[in-house]
């Protein structure tokens, strides 16, 4: 498996599937799938309950594999990679043309020691 770049809350545009060209926010990531909000809406029918005396269909939004989505930055697909800032840290940045931008910190910072 390669390394996981994208966490919750990263602007991501699905490249394959039903939703391709489609964007939106990551709401939760766990080992190899993501959750993307707006994005691979399915139906759910819900039982009646006691705190819920009707039953109900409600649109829940499904896992999509991390393979199908890609960083999204300046109205485009972007291709991430990671390097050191001036103070050490890591980072991760897309190139724009011949310039490198950065896109965030990157959740593994380096000690200062």
């Amino acid at each position: 498996m390669s390394q996981r770049r994208l966490r919750p809350g990263d602007e991501v545009v699905v490249i394959t599937g039903n939703d391709k060209g489609r964007s939106g926010k990551i709401i939760a990531a766990k080992s190899d799938r993501v959750v993307i909000e707006g994005i691979n809406i399915r139906k759910k029918h819900m039982k009646p309950t006691q705190q819920n005396q009707k039953g109900q269909i409600i649109d829940i939004e499904c896992p999509i594999h991390i393979s199908n989505v890609k960083p999204y930055a300046g109205g485009k697909a972007v291709k991430l990679k990671s390097r050191l800032n001036e103070e050490g840290d890591k980072e991760l940045v897309y190139l724009d043309g011949k310039k490198e931008i950065p896109y965030r910190a990157s959740k593994n910072r380096r000690d200062k020691s």
